[in-house]
């Protein structure tokens, strides 16, 4: 996220995002370090011949897969002050609830991309159309895979949730998650395959960040 402002323009952008979840974005992207996707297969990536399992980097405490790799998203949506990559900060949580609630026209889950794709068809159509036939059609909608990725067991997945990195990132997701359902629920409708945008009373509307 940027504060457009500081720098003199005055027409605020259309700010769209998709996030993940953090123990799965964390894991594909230690693959990926590794055996690269298929987009260009035949690309040396930086950890490739490195054979170590994520499960195993994680028993031995390897920095590749430590906690701290999981602050990504909130420092993203937060901005660029220092305090946002302040790893653990409740101050940048916070700011990127703020951000994403205030400045973002829809942030997405990849889980549920297609829902996003069809959503932004359906509010921005000068600039989407057609997309989401294309997504489901389109011969590169889904590049990207990591070639080789190996799911990481029960225990793996505990010992990162005892972290308080991985604690403040899954909050984040799950706001931005319930966020999204929340649009998806109440600002469009379906009918005979087309998706119609509501009342943008809906839609536009600010839900702010729940007190505790």
């Amino acid at each position: 996220f940027l504060f457009y402002f500081r720098f003199g323009v005055k027409k605020k952008p259309i700010y769209i995002n998709v996030i993940r979840d953090p123990i799965e974005r964390l894991v594909s992207y230690y693959y990926f370090l590794r055996f690269g996707d298929d987009y260009r297969p035949g690309l040396r990536r930086r950890k490739q011949g490195d054979k170590k399992t994520f499960d195993e980097c994680v028993a031995a405490g390897g920095s590749d897969c430590a906690p701290e790799k999981l602050w990504l998203q909130i420092p993203f949506f937060c901005g660029h002050s220092s305090e946002c990559w302040n790893v653990g900060s409740r101050w940048a949580l916070e700011q990127a609830r703020y951000n994403l609630i205030n400045e973002y026209f829809l942030v997405g889950v990849t889980e549920e991309l297609e829902d996003f794709i069809m959503l932004l068809e359906a509010a921005l159509p000068r600039f989407f159309r057609g997309a989401t036939e294309l997504y489901r059609t389109g011969k590169k909608s889904h590049l990207r895979k990591t070639t080789e990725k190996k799911l990481p067991t029960k225990e793996t997945i505990a010992k990162l949730q005892q972290s308080e990195i991985w604690k403040m990132e899954n909050e984040f997701y799950e706001f931005a998650l319930e966020q999204f359902q929340f649009v998806r629920a109440h600002a469009v409708r379906e009918k005979d395959g087309e998706l119609y945008i509501l009342a943008q009373n809906f839609f536009y509307e600010k839900i702010y960040p729940k007190s505790n």
